[in-house]
């Protein structure tokens, strides 16, 4: 295992707790659609989770999803921590470490995982809190919705836009 800087521990640890604060924001507020509301978290939750480590990654997705739900609607927040985190950690190990050497394609099967891992926790997750399977079922195209734009969004930000190389140089 590599020595890593104080310096690039700290610029890890800013970055990570940025990147939670802003998916703790962009949970409380959802854009309206016909028949419910798109959630743009996912797309912070995307973009963290290819760029950071898998415990990063955790840490922003799940943690900053249940505190999001926990502040502004905390029926599902328990949902949220697994389903968020598992969804990054999954996103960050295909990123980081199954397709170490093509980080865009890693993004991309990650994204694309993680989308599914996300929309089957929240459709399991609401049928479990609201014991309707009825109303899992009603939420599903949202959140196919929500998924596909976190995933498309967050891995054009990191990569058609340079973050991931700008992060990469900072914490070398």
């Amino acid at each position: 295992m590599e020595k890593t800087s104080a310096k690039t521990r700290t610029v890890r640890l800013v970055i990570t707790a940025l990147f939670l604060a802003m998916n703790v924001a962009l949970s409380s507020f959802g854009v309206p659609v016909p028949g419910g509301h798109l959630y743009l978290n996912d797309v912070v939750i995307c973009l963290a989770a290819i760029m950071l480590n898998p415990f990063e990654a955790f840490m922003v997705g799940g943690v900053g999803a249940f505190l999001g739900d926990f502040f502004f609607y905390p029926a599902p927040m328990f949902v949220s921590l697994v389903t968020h985190g598992i969804q990054a950690v999954v996103i960050s190990l295909c990123s980081h470490k199954l397709f170490k050497k093509k980080p865009l394609l890693g993004a991309i099967v990650g994204v694309t995982i993680g989308a599914l891992i996300m929309v089957a926790g929240y459709t399991f997750g609401r049928a479990f809190i609201y014991s309707t399977k009825e109303y899992a079922l009603l939420k599903l195209p949202f959140q196919f919705l929500q998924a596909g734009v976190g995933a498309v969004l967050g891995t054009f930000l990191c990569f058609g836009t340079g973050i991931k190389k700008q992060f990469d140089k900072s914490v070398r």
